[in-house]
């Protein structure tokens, strides 16, 4: 189809100075069926964005404009014809006040932020430290992990766009849980992330002469994403209630690091099989069977462990597991910054607006 502007979904995208939402510009730029039609900030005075990331510069598509605006909602609501949908790449408490009005106006919204994710709002009062100001459309937010709600996301008009550790966590675990393979309370997550996960704003830790050459665990069983895991092993680790991982049973430990690079997620994931005779062959078909015809998700060949140069810059994730010294190992990784963020959220703004999933990502 070409790429024009009356042929194309006016989408808005909030928040587009942080590294998600370069992300999200520079796959919408090459999105056949999506546009740009609207770059709020709530920096004063708002920024031109190739001024900001000169790397856009030239590449913003045709008929799109470089310069951000106020977050007006009735502009956005109206602007090239009316914006369709509106990627939040706001903190968690500006995107609780801008969803509401712009779901009012009838603007369907993808959620980068966490502000949605956690169905209980006093785990997330707890995880987050503020309290929950939008628990109304929580109630009908959909968890937009693709591959396993891939039918609520078309008809949802609010979507929370998963966490990027979540995200592998549960593509590499749910297979096993709903088919009984792994025992739920034994389940260890080690995941190490490039330093972009942290976000743009400048911090100790990621200044370059701290984290260079080193390596480091932190937020260990009290990390934001850790609650998030669990209720995704909850929600989508059985076909039937109650679910696999809840009540009398020990959450997963989830224990991030910090690697010396800009961008990718490393997950190894230990757990014990739930009986005798579950060996490589057994936990490597269960996620072959899982994910047979899955655009996005390769279940890795033979017993080389995939590494983040398969899959940084790209929208995969890529899976491999075995059974080693009595333990189920299963490695995954992903980049970050797009099936852990922006590429996610395209992939579910794709379903929300009737689009194959896969437009702008493949």
């Amino acid at each position: 189809m070409t790429k024009n502007a009356d042929s194309r979904a006016p989408v808005a995208i909030l928040g587009p100075t942080g590294y998600t939402g370069l992300e999200l510009i520079e796959i919408v730029a090459r999105h056949p069926r999506m546009r740009v039609a609207y770059l709020g900030s709530a920096r004063t005075p708002a920024p031109r964005i190739d001024a900001e990331f000169p790397r856009l510069a030239g590449r913003m598509g045709e008929g799109v404009s470089a310069e951000c605006r106020a977050i007006d909602h009735d502009a956005i609501a109206a602007e090239g014809g009316g914006c369709k949908l509106a990627f939040l790449c706001l903190p968690h408490e500006a995107a609780m006040e801008h969803a509401p009005p712009l779901l009012a106006r009838g603007v369907k919204v993808v959620d980068l932020s966490a502000a949605y994710r956690i169905r209980d709002t006093a785990v997330y009062e707890r995880a987050y430290g503020h309290h929950h100001t939008d628990p109304k459309n929580l109630e009908h937010a959909v968890y937009g992990l693709t591959e396993f709600a891939r039918e609520q996301v078309r008809s949802a008009s609010l979507v929370a766009n998963p966490g990027c550790y979540p995200t592998v966590a549960a593509l590499a675990l749910v297979p096993l849980l709903r088919t009984g393979l792994i025992v739920p309370d034994s389940i260890v997550i080690n995941a190490a992330s490039g330093v972009s996960g942290a976000g743009r704003s400048p911090k100790q830790n990621l200044h370059y002469p701290e984290a260079n050459e080193n390596f480091s665990a932190y937020g260990i069983g009290v990390h934001r994403h850790q609650p998030e895991i669990a209720q995704s092993l909850r929600t989508f680790g059985t076909t039937a209630l109650p679910a696999a991982v809840g009540a009398g049973s020990r959450d997963p430990l989830f224990v991030p690091h910090l690697l010396p690079l800009e961008r990718g997620i490393l997950e190894t994931i230990y757990a014990e099989p739930a009986g005798a005779g579950i060996d490589t062959a057994r936990v490597q078909d269960c996620l072959k069977q899982a994910y047979r015809g899955e655009r996005f998700v390769v279940v890795r060949e033979g017993a080389e462990a995939p590494t983040l140069r398969d899959v940084q810059r790209t929208n995969m994730v890529h899976l491999s597991a075995r059974v080693v010294g009595g333990r189920v190992v299963v490695v995954g990784v992903e980049d970050n910054l797009v099936k852990g963020a922006s590429g996610q959220a395209v992939q579910n703004a794709n379903l929300m607006l009737g689009l194959d999933e896969t437009e702008g990502l493949m």
